[in-house]
């Protein structure tokens, strides 16, 4: 139940804000309405005392985040790729928000891996280390088969974990229902959704299967791929809470120093990381949503390692299609196309001004040529175009946002590696390979052959289908059922009472 029962958690989490300095800076970020501030201010000073105080050496928000546990932690990442919700700054900041907490005992990983696995772990691994990294939501540790003693990285989930971010989930789609209560200006950023967004793929993160069949998935549809590495899941050694992949040897890519005593190309590597997710992502629909160099190594023979498969991205071909004629559309500084594509797929209400838009596409993309390389920023476009897209009413879509700010993540990676790489000059090849083969005559052959295939089988079925639509339409539709507005305040009222009692007893007792 998303009602007055999560009160004080709503307390415990402004107070915390409040006590770390956290809150006005999220309240600034977000450019929240005299209403939020004030119902944020009211959650929070009173009780500003029973916040949790966190590292001092931390900025304000992680410092805050991280105090307040594993889901908050977890939810600050996924707001990272929201510069819409939290503007670019903040979001800057939560992209290296800190995931790593306390390990817990090996021992009690090793419990969990007998019980998930169902055999004595001597008898699988030859050799487990105690934990080399510890994360949100689990921790991972170097070990070898007995079988073959081959290598491996065995990834345990936090006992207790899902059970704790089950609760804190529950307590944020009451925050969100809250915040769209009290300012309708948000619901075109579709808190709610994006609460139901970060549920879903936390609860997939949760169930180490779905991230062996990302990592299976990802190698698979790469497997041709040059200079890439993908450490393949051990499905035999893999459950609900245990996830066995092979152990990535190589350097670190975040570490330019290791890498040219190693002799690497830098210049190579910063041009292969970006050229594999923009194909990825185009090419297959299916990209890695979180390519920081945490998760990127470079093997001996200057091969990329990409793993963690926590975190993914999919877009349809549709989708796909639309974002690769708006950035060829960029790259040639088509700004009439591109405002064109996006009233094509409907992103922008058909009653605006396709000319007045393209005009002002014109001002985010003019700014990128005639300067330096190393002086355009994708961040910074992105938020240009988040800005453009507002004015001219655009809905928010979580799939674009996804994939933008991977495209950020991934181009600051490059950018770390070769400071004078040229996002566009690399991008162009793989983007004109991707629209010569997905969109003209060729894929025009291929879109009508599927629909033909499509018809052909459901054609038995069409007439019914027909009739059955147009029975459904001449019908009167029932009416709406209209949810109470009064709801939240009722739940905010009943919530804070019950806080203040509670908080008026505690005192009583104290004394």
């Amino acid at each position: 139940m998303r009602g007055p029962h999560n009160i004080w958690r709503l307390i415990r989490t402004a107070a915390t804000l409040e006590r770390t300095g956290a809150l006005g800076v999220v309240l600034d970020a977000m450019g929240a309405p005299a209403s939020i501030r004030i119902a944020a201010h009211v959650f929070g000073w009173p009780f500003k005392w029973l916040g949790l105080k966190g590292d001092p050496k931390m900025p304000p928000v992680t410092r805050a985040l991280t105090a307040l546990g594993p889901a908050y932690i977890k939810f600050g990442q996924v707001l990272s790729t929201r510069p819409d919700i939290v503007g670019d700054e903040l979001s800057g900041q939560l992209r290296v928000l800190q995931d790593k907490l306390a390990p817990f005992p090996t021992d009690v990983a090793k419990a969990v891996v007998e019980k998930e696995l169902g055999q004595p772990i001597g008898e699988i691994f030859s050799e487990f280390s105690d934990s080399v990294a510890a994360a949100s939501i689990a921790q991972v540790h170097h070990a070898r088969l007995v079988e073959n003693g081959k290598e491996v990285a065995v990834k345990i989930l936090r006992p207790g974990i899902e059970r704790a971010f089950r609760k804190d989930i529950d307590a944020f789609y009451f925050v969100a229902w809250v915040v769209e209560f009290l300012s309708p200006a948000s619901r075109r950023l579709r808190p709610q959704d994006v609460i139901a967004h970060f549920d879903h793929g936390v609860i997939r993160e949760l169930d180490f299967r779905n991230e062996a069949s990302a990592a299976s998935e990802f190698g698979d549809n790469s497997k041709d791929d040059l200079d890439l590495q993908v450490p393949a899941a051990d499905w035999k050694y893999s459950s609900k809470q245990v996830l066995t992949l092979d152990w990535a040897d190589g350097l670190p890519l975040g570490d330019n120093a290791m890498l040219d005593a190693a002799g690497h190309n830098r210049k190579k590597l910063g041009k292969r990381v970006l050229q594999l997710f923009l194909n990825h992502a185009l090419r297959d629909g299916f990209f890695h949503a979180d390519m920081h160099q945490g998760n990127m190594k470079v093997a001996a023979n200057g091969d990329i390692i990409i793993y963690d498969f926590g975190i993914m991205g999919r877009i349809d071909e549709y989708t796909r299609r639309v974002y690769a004629e708006i950035l060829i559309g960029f790259i040639r500084r088509d700004y009439k196309r591109v405002a064109e594509v996006h009233f094509e797929a409907g992103y922008v209400p058909a009653d605006k001004d396709v000319t007045e838009f393209a005009q002002a596409l014109r001002a985010v993309g003019e700014p990128m040529f005639g300067v330096k390389s190393d002086d355009i920023s994708m961040a910074r476009i992105f938020q240009y175009l988040f800005e453009v897209t507002e004015q001219f009413g655009m809905k928010t879509r979580t799939e674009l946002i996804l994939l933008q700010r991977t495209m950020v993540v991934v181009e600051g990676v490059a950018r770390s590696l070769d400071s004078q790489m040229n996002f566009w000059d690399v991008a162009k090849p793989v983007v004109e390979d991707y629209i010569k083969s997905n969109i003209g005559p060729k894929a025009i052959t291929r879109d009508l052959l599927k629909t033909a295939k499509v018809l052909a089988r459901f054609g038995p079925e069409l007439p019914k289908l027909a009739e059955a639509a147009l029975m459904r339409q001449a019908q009167s539709p029932a009416p709406a059922v209209k949810e109470s507005r009064l709801q939240p305040v009722i739940y905010l009222v009943l919530g804070a009472a019950t806080a203040t009692a509670g908080f008026v007893a505690a005192t009583m007792l104290g004394n």
